[in-house]
């Protein structure tokens, strides 16, 4: 069985999305289904202050079983499609890769000054649309991306109502030149 492997976005800024952008209220019904690794609700991008418990209809029950909800993360589910686990995996939408946290946040995280890798490149990190709700299909584990856990999240994505759905997993590139 062939398995996709995690993929990731640009940055905002490199695309051109000015960091200082007229926003309305209508972005925080907005409800981006995130299907990668889970996510870390801890992250300063996911702070859910200013907002309300529900979002354009959602309750923090639509998308179950719940685990991690916040009025910024409204739901979180998980799939392994044979049901085993290596000890880097954690069995629920917690992210252990660190992928599902990134794009998450590229998509609708809030605004974290002073952010760096090991002290470089220190700025902004930012999402696209930063008051967005987020629910996590977490279908990518150490092993890759099962395609049989990404059609039953993309299923369920479409059942649960979200407005978006991310996908951020592609095939292994074969070397075209080898050395």
């Amino acid at each position: 069985m062939k398995k996709k492997h995690l993929l990731t976005t640009r940055s905002w800024d490199y695309v051109g999305f000015p960091q200082q952008v007229k926003r309305t209220s209508v972005e925080s019904d907005i409800i981006i289904g995130v299907l990668d690794s889970g996510i870390w609700p801890e992250s300063d991008s996911f702070d859910d202050k200013g907002y309300t418990r529900q979002a354009n209809g959602w309750g923090v029950a639509k998308a179950s079983p719940i685990l991690l909800a916040t009025s910024k993360i409204i739901g979180a589910k998980y799939y392994r499609c044979f049901g085993q686990f290596t000890q880097e995996d954690m069995p629920s939408p917690r992210d252990s890769e660190g992928n599902g946290t990134h794009t998450a946040s590229t998509a609708t995280g809030g605004l974290v000054n002073m952010v760096s890798l090991m002290g470089y490149a220190s700025g902004t990190a930012r999402g696209g649309v930063p008051s967005a709700r987020i629910v996590v299909y977490k279908i990518c584990w150490s092993d890759g991306c099962n395609d049989v856990d990404i059609l039953a999240a993309f299923d369920d994505a479409i059942a649960d109502g979200v407005d978006i759905i991310s996908l951020s997993v592609g095939g292994k590139t074969s070397m075209l030149f080898p050395h």
